[in-house]
């Protein structure tokens, strides 16, 4: 199996293309990132509410026990304390729900700003890559088997217009001379069908 052309105009344009669906690849990977990581930024208000709630539940906390102590009336003082220390820890739920939800929202952004992309670069190079390798491979072992130059010939008076381009045309034309079965001629016509899929005879 042949990846690249043997011609150097058709190898070069191959190899071009190859790099371009690379370099675009690896734009839409590092364009992702550079995203994900400004939305990972919008997490930080969370993370400070997160921080100040755990703190404000703890020194409530650490009140409520102290005047716990006071003699009669320690216990109706440690209720409200509680009960501020209480609301301290649903802030900072509050923080680690709002980093979380900004935690898929950066999953979810990344995954698509790659998988798009990378989706439309692969359909529009890859299908004409391995059409291209398996019409080589095709052409390679028809030029192999015995009678192949002939059904090559066929295939170059049979293509497109500018298969036969550029060479010279034999007396009566190139359809009758492959029906004489000129040779030269026939050569000629499976060297350009081959050429033309960049290939060498």
């Amino acid at each position: 199996m042949r990846f690249y052309a043997q011609t150097p105009a058709r190898r070069n344009r191959q190899a071009l293309a190859d790099l371009i669906a690379v370099a675009l690849i690896a734009a839409a990977v590092w364009a992702a990132l550079a995203v994900r990581e400004t939305v990972v930024r919008l997490a930080e208000p969370g993370r400070k509410v997160e921080s100040s709630g755990d703190s404000l539940a703890r020194e409530l906390g650490k009140a409520g026990e102290a005047v716990s102590d006071v003699p009669l009336v320690g216990g109706v003082l440690k209720k409200p304390l509680q009960s501020a220390a209480d609301a301290g820890s649903g802030f900072a739920d509050a923080g680690v729900s709002l980093q979380e939800a900004v935690g898929q929202v950066a999953d979810v952004v990344t995954a698509v700003l790659v998988v798009v992309p990378v989706l439309f670069v692969l359909l529009l190079w890859l299908p004409p890559r391995l059409l291209w390798v398996r019409r080589s491979g095709a052409l390679r072992r028809l030029a192999a088997v015995p009678g192949g130059d002939d059904l090559l010939a066929l295939r170059a008076l049979t293509g497109p217009p500018g298969v036969l381009a550029g060479l010279p045309v034999p007396a009566g034309g190139w359809a009758d001379a492959w029906r004489r079965g000129d040779r030269q001629a026939i050569t000629d016509l499976g060297a350009a069908a081959l050429a033309h899929a960049g290939l060498r005879p």
